[in-house]
């Protein structure tokens, strides 16, 4: 089947003054809803796509420096005309243009939601942020607002000062910062990843503190006392001796009996 081009004229969405020919598939779409799955409805299918690919290629300019890529965009756009032209029930009387373009939008619209965020971002957090974003967008074109504040956007949209800031945060998350990136000029050797901590030592501890823990429960009072003065405190047996009021060889017999006790309470099978 031949597809003609420009024999329609699909009238643009608000915001769009010039009505745009599109190609003429009413037939080919009719054709389509009728055919099996095969050969012959694949090659009708892509007909119809490179026909109307041209108009999903400019839907897709209008989302461009954005933060992806024009030809990522394009191929989103087509994506979303795949599923327009899948989806499109020609006995229902709607024309296939005004029928796909809000497919395709969404399309986009769901792409960034969904794939472009560096971090997770919960649903409100996009929206403020999609409202903050169109707010400064029309605020930008009026005179007066060379530099336009919170105050400002929560004055056009009529939100809560505190969801504008919410929104703001949330353009930031677009991008993230690679952690190789340099600190102030060019001869620094510093990184952004420096700044980051570093792994907890103690981490290494958490293990074996929960194996001795058992055995520490169950020590007498004074030798629990002992090991507290001698490994947390950091005391000399001499020291712990006269803490204690024993002498400093008793004071060592009972830290080699408590540690083996301790030990062997931690080395133990579980129950």
């Amino acid at each position: 089947m031949t597809i003609h081009t420009g024999r329609v004229a699909h009238q643009a969405p608000a915001g769009r003054r010039t009505p745009q020919l599109d190609p003429d598939t009413r037939a080919a779409l009719h054709q389509l809803a009728t055919l099996p799955d095969g050969p012959a409805r694949v090659r009708l299918r892509e007909e119809i796509v490179c026909a109307w690919l041209p108009m999903a290629h400019r839907l897709a300019r209008r989302y461009s420096g954005r933060g992806e890529s024009d030809e990522d965009l394009r191929q989103v756009a087509a994506l979303g005309l795949l599923k327009a032209i899948d989806r499109f029930d020609p006995g229902v009387g709607t024309a296939f243009g005004a029928f796909a373009v809000p497919t395709i939008i969404g399309e986009i619209k769901r792409h960034f939601r969904d794939e472009l965020w560096a971090v997770h971002v919960p649903r409100r957090a996009q929206e403020l942020r999609a409202q903050v974003h169109r707010a400064r967008q029309e605020l930008a074109i009026r005179p007066g607002h060379a530099t336009i504040t919170v105050q400002d956007v929560a004055a056009h949209t009529g939100m809560p000062y505190e969801d504008v800031l919410i929104g703001l945060d949330a353009q930031k998350t677009f991008t993230a910062l690679s952690l190789e990136r340099p600190l102030g000029g060019e001869d620094t050797q510093q990184t952004l990843g420096d700044l980051l901590g570093q792994e907890d030592p103690a981490l290494g501890l958490v293990d074996d503190r929960e194996a001795a823990a058992t055995g520490l429960r169950t020590l007498p009072a004074r030798e629990r006392h002992i090991l507290y003065l001698r490994f947390y405190l950091g005391l000399t047996q001499s020291e712990i001796a006269d803490r204690v009021g024993v002498s400093q060889m008793h004071v060592s017999r009972l830290l080699r009996r408590s540690c083996a006790y301790v030990r062997e309470k931690a080395l133990a099978p579980q129950s």
